[in-house]
């Protein structure tokens, strides 16, 4: 993983393992079942190093009692997440469950007191030396609630993905130089699950979508290796529908320390529509070779009212010819100028097969090639929207939020 490159998300997947995969263990009764978390991520935006502890789970069928699942003792200490990729899971603990449905998580992490060593650190790209604390404004004794609900079956291990999105969880205060750990933590119940694989350009993101009546939603994302090899695991079977898009973004031109990026030569994005996810299984998508492309800059400025002042920014491209949309990059700005690199061709479509390669072809319509929307959202959910053309240049959108 390219610690360096300009990435848009990190990812936490942690697993209520009910044994679908693993049969259950001894000493569990007629009416119990057993809880392991894992942990595994997606990719981050540029930092060189995210820690976090994690002191316990906890989980609740009514919201009202809970039982805590403890995390192992050798994972006491900060976990780096930019070290787990590509489908790697960390086992943290395991417990006995009894059966039945359970409708909200909660994610307990340590404090981080008043002084080094911290609990939950960040190291930036440009100063390697230097641990930024993360401070968790509000919520972290009681933990984050992720709501279900989620079943329990006797004499197995369930699965349960808690999937915390680092990147739009870390937020700037503005001028002070404090970074703040805001979780956004879904959840998935995991009844079985497959993985996609194959390989492209070397650091490239790589995302499994699906569509939703609010967009589109990004059901797993990962980064390609040294190889250019990736893996998205674990895709869930029941929640994918059967199918993923597979949208690959491969890194773009950059400049400095630390790296910002810039227009130049780079290649634009494929898709990969219609991808079957198996149960157990894993679909290979071979080699995807992306064509050239110049990358151009969106560009402007962003004001938000009220503190800490933050906005995620999402790019997303439209598909007229089958009315998908995708998400193609984001970051994360504080009051002041933002920059999102974008290819100006494409996207290149192709539709699954087993026979591999699996052919692209540009997507040429006028109202598609090198067009993106642009959409800013602050703390308090306010959205603000705006169309970008990059197809024959940079271009330039101003955003000022005020819930």
């Amino acid at each position: 993983m390219n610690k360096h490159s300009f990435l848009p998300f990190l990812r936490l997947i942690a697993f209520a393992s009910i044994g679908l995969l693993v049969s259950c263990g001894g000493g569990s009764s007629a009416n119990m079942g057993i809880l392991n978390l894992l942990l595994t991520d997606s990719p981050a935006c540029g930092y060189q190093n995210v820690y976090v502890s994690v002191d316990h789970v906890e989980i609740s069928p009514d919201g009202s009692s809970w039982i805590s699942v403890p995390v192992k003792s050798s994972f006491q200490q900060p976990i780096d997440l930019l070290n787990l990729t590509n489908g790697t899971l960390l086992s943290l603990g395991e417990a006995p469950l009894a059966a039945g449905t359970y409708n909200q998580v909660r994610l307990v992490l340590k404090s981080n007191g008043m002084s080094a060593p911290w609990a939950n650190y960040l190291v930036p790209t440009s100063r390697p030396t230097v641990q930024i604390p993360l401070k968790t404004p509000s919520g972290q004794q009681s933990g984050y609630k992720i709501n279900g609900p989620f079943h329990v079956q006797a004499g197995t291990m369930a699965d349960l993905v808690l999937d915390f999105n680092a990147c739009k969880s870390i937020v700037v205060a503005g001028n002070s130089g404090n970074y703040l750990l805001k979780p956004v933590v879904s959840a998935t119940a995991m009844v079985v699950s497959g993985s996609i694989t194959g390989t492209t350009v070397p650091s490239s993101q790589v995302f499994a979508e699906q569509q939703s009546n609010t967009g589109p939603v990004i059901v797993i994302g990962s980064v390609a290796d040294s190889t250019g090899a990736f893996t998205l695991s674990p895709i869930l079977e029941s929640s994918s529908g059967g199918t993923v898009d597979v949208v690959v973004v491969p890194p773009v031109p950059v400049s400095g320390v630390p790296a910002v990026p810039v227009s130049g030569a780079g290649y634009a994005t494929d898709i990969v529509q219609d991808v079957p996810v198996t149960a157990g299984g894993t679909t290979n998508l071979g080699t995807i070779t992306p064509e050239a492309s110049t990358i151009n800059l969106v560009s402007g400025t962003v004001t938000v009212a009220g503190s800490p002042g933050a906005a995620n920014l999402v790019a997303e491209q439209t598909i007229a010819s089958s009315a998908r949309i995708y998400e193609i990059a984001s970051t994360i700005t504080t009051t002041g100028p933002y920059i999102i690199p974008l290819a100006a061709s494409g996207p290149w479509l192709g539709t699954f097969s087993t026979a591999l390669p699996i052919t692209f072809t540009e997507d040429t319509a006028s109202t598609d090639t090198g067009i993106y929307s642009i959409t800013a959202t602050d703390a308090a959910g306010t959205v603000s929207s705006q169309s970008a053309n990059v197809s024959a240049g940079p271009a330039t959108t101003n955003f000022s939020i005020s819930p």
